[in-house]
């Protein structure tokens, strides 16, 4: 897979992109990361990439030309990589199956917005799609493109030591995550669940499931919701564990 990131601050998309999975999987050849500055596209000697809005208002706006100089020319030498995806505060969210999406593409690039936004030529006649990783504002896309790039990357085949990880984490499959333990089993009278130590995988792959159903419905029952609603097997087992727990000696 190949991601181009077009930014102001190529530096920063470059150096956490060396770090950690996203490293390893550059180094194992499992995606190519390449950041590229904008200002590249400039056309004057002090590489002006802003100015100021029509119609006045605060801030200043990144300008087309250099946003269009620098992705024709990349994509003239080395081809596009497509889509081409705005991080904007406008953009849709950004979702687990929006990573999983972009997982299956050989390639995608990414713009970061900075100061007040982007000239929207750019976003009609030069973007594919706009996208937000949340409801709030950041000073630029950068980081924003470092989580849809570590979100996709470790979906891809390779990218993490357990290929079981990404099936099992929050979002994955309309849940957040179960609650983990690890050793020791016994820290400061607090106990680690026994059906975690029974050895049982099928009793400890049903806990776990109705953890996430419960964790789920307390903490983001939209999640529930946009999936549909609990299925008749997830009801019954929410029910057993109730009548469980109504059952269980106290003290």
């Amino acid at each position: 897979m190949r991601i181009d990131v077009y930014t102001l601050f190529p530096e920063i998309v470059a150096s956490y992109g060396a770090l950690s999975i996203l490293g390893r999987a550059q180094e194992r050849k499992i995606f190519e990361l390449t950041a590229l500055d904008i200002r590249d596209g400039a056309d004057d000697e002090r590489r002006t990439v802003d100015d100021t809005p029509f119609g006045g208002g605060a801030g200043m706006v990144l300008k087309p030309e250099p946003i269009f100089r620098a992705v024709e020319e990349r994509e003239a030498t080395h081809g596009p990589a497509r889509p081409l995806i705005a991080l904007v505060p406008t953009g849709q969210p950004f979702t687990q199956r929006t990573a999983a999406r972009l997982a299956e593409l050989d390639g995608f690039s990414l713009l970061c917005g900075r100061y007040e936004g982007i000239d929207q030529r750019v976003l009609d006649h030069l973007v594919d799609e706009e996208i937000s990783v949340g409801d709030f504002v950041l000073a630029g896309g950068e980081l924003a493109a470092l989580c849809v790039i570590e979100a996709t990357v470790r979906l891809l085949p390779g990218a993490l030591g357990n290929e079981l990880s990404p099936s099992e984490e929050s979002f994955s499959a309309g849940l957040l995550e179960y609650p983990q333990w690890t050793k020791p089993a016994s820290f400061r009278g607090m106990e680690a669940p026994e059906v975690l130590r029974s050895g049982d995988h099928a009793k400890v792959a049903q806990w776990r499931h109705v953890q996430a159903l419960k964790r789920t419905l307390d903490r983001r029952p939209d999640l529930i919701a946009a999936r549909g609603g609990l299925s008749d097997e997830e009801e019954l087992l929410l029910d057993h564990l109730a009548r469980l727990e109504k059952d269980a000696p106290s003290g």
